[in-house]
């Protein structure tokens, strides 16, 4: 699921690689235009209107936006065209919460949850409803599954107070890796993303250092292996 403002070049980069290490991706448009690099202008005004949608909760806690029930159901869809195991989801920034919502479909194996920034007004608040969360935390003991969730220290939109919340609602399941802020790309960035964004944020996208060594690398390849660990049939 992509971040703000849409689906740039980055995110198309990053769904590349999930799709050359061997899995069928799903990337739904959700908000902003498929492919462009906006101004920081055009990218703030495509943030405006999704706040102000019906489909989204960007402010206020413990309620789950409506389109999760969209993202569950292409979730289902996506299982019965591909089989296998499962289905992985991730969530990134303005979407980053959906992927834990997503668990409520039994197809959904593997939840990433990159910077989730939702709610805006509320540091330390779940962009999820209580008793869907009770769900997914039963769901997670029961099946002995777990939540991966990354973020930079020095993110003004996820900060700590928002992995302790996840971590007390979730306990164990939650793995949690907080990444230094050095390990942030910080040249050449999208305007969106220099502009407005303005700390580091996007772990797998635009200040992802696509050099082999670095920690965000090194998190991409993490994810590729727990999505090969829960959603490969075995042999």
């Amino acid at each position: 699921m992509t971040e703000m403002p849409g689906i740039t070049p980055q995110v198309a980069r990053f769904a590349r690689w999930v799709r050359d290490a061997g899995f069928t991706v799903y990337l739904p448009s959700l908000f902003g235009c498929d492919g462009a690099v906006p101004t920081a202008e055009e990218g703030l005004a495509v943030l405006k209107r999704a706040c102000v949608s019906a489909e989204f909760r960007a402010f206020g806690a413990n309620h789950s936006s409506p389109v999760t029930q969209w993202l569950r159901a292409l979730a289902r869809l996506a299982h019965a065209q591909c089989g296998g195991p499962g289905v992985g989801a991730i969530g990134m920034c303005f979407t980053g919460n959906f992927a834990l919502t997503m668990m409520l479909e039994a197809s959904v194996l593997a939840p990433v949850l990159a910077q989730p920034s939702l709610p805006f007004d509320e540091p330390g608040g779940l962009e999820i409803a209580p008793t869907e969360l009770q769900e997914v935390a039963a769901r997670l003991h029961r099946e002995d599954l777990s939540v991966l969730a990354y973020r930079f220290d020095g993110d003004r939109y996820c900060r700590a107070e928002r992995f302790a919340a996840y971590r007390d609602a979730l306990g164990e399941r939650f793995v949690a890796h907080v990444l230094p802020d050095s390990a942030a790309r910080c040249s050449g960035l999208p305007p969106f993303t220099d502009r407005v964004v303005a700390s580091p944020h996007s772990v797998l996208t635009a200040h992802l250092i696509d050099e082999a060594g670095q920690p965000t690398v090194a998190a991409r390849d993490e994810i590729l292996a727990f999505f090969a660990g829960r959603l490969h049939p075995p042999t």
